[in-house]
């Protein structure tokens, strides 16, 4: 696997650049990369077998076609990544979306979680998307820090309901409005449909404007 951080490293560190944009096709490799470890070796994922690299790239294609699908790069390598999917499938449910982010573990505690789950709600936003949720393999401290901190509550725990490793675990599910009273919500708008400005917002690198 690719060790990001020992080529970030060697380059002079002043220089070290931190920018988000939307997933390109050729980022398939390098993401699949980095979610490996997470299939292989912990819980966080409830997959057994790390995907195929043509699997992986048709769920980035099939993900992406609706939802924002943001990278994180460190010098122009990627280091992180996070994306947005239909919670359920019944027509009710297009305004719900669940959120998944993934890290180079050489690069936690770097700010990027923050700054991938800052623009994913920004343009989460943009979609008229109302309610966000999060199932966190239980316990994750990091995990659970970072979406409370985006004003995520959590509001159940599944009871053992996964076995991977040779232990069963619990998942949290955590849940955040983003609109509130009991109007109808706007329509829903696919990611590829936001104005331009959504790009603008996403590569600005100003966590401000979030």
């Amino acid at each position: 696997m690719l060790n990001l951080w020992g080529q970030i490293m060697n380059r002079n560190q002043n220089s070290r650049r931190l920018t988000l944009r939307t997933v390109k096709a050729d980022d398939a490799q390098a993401l699949l990369s980095i979610y490996a470890p997470y299939v292989q070796d912990t819980a966080v994922s409830f997959e057994y077998d790390i995907p195929s690299l043509p699997e992986f790239q048709s769920r980035i294609r099939t993900i992406s076609e609706e939802y924002p699908y943001l990278v994180c790069e460190i010098d122009g390598l990627p280091a992180g990544y996070a994306y947005a999917h239909r919670l359920f499938s019944r027509a009710a449910y297009q305004w719900d979306a669940e959120l998944s982010i993934y890290l180079d573990p050489q690069f936690h505690s770097m700010g990027i979680g923050s700054r991938l789950y800052a623009a994913l709600i920004a343009l989460l936003k943009m979609q008229n998307i109302c309610g966000l949720y999060a199932l966190v393999t239980a316990p994750n401290e990091k995990s659970e820090r970072l979406h409370r901190k985006f004003g995520f509550s959590l509001v159940g725990t599944y009871h053992r309901v996964g076995y991977k490793l040779g232990s069963w675990h619990d998942v949290s599910l955590f849940e955040r409005r983003l609109c509130g009273g009991l109007q109808p919500p706007d329509p829903f708008i696919p990611f590829c449909a936001l104005p331009a400005q959504a790009a603008a917002l996403l590569l600005s690198g100003d966590p401000s404007m979030y």
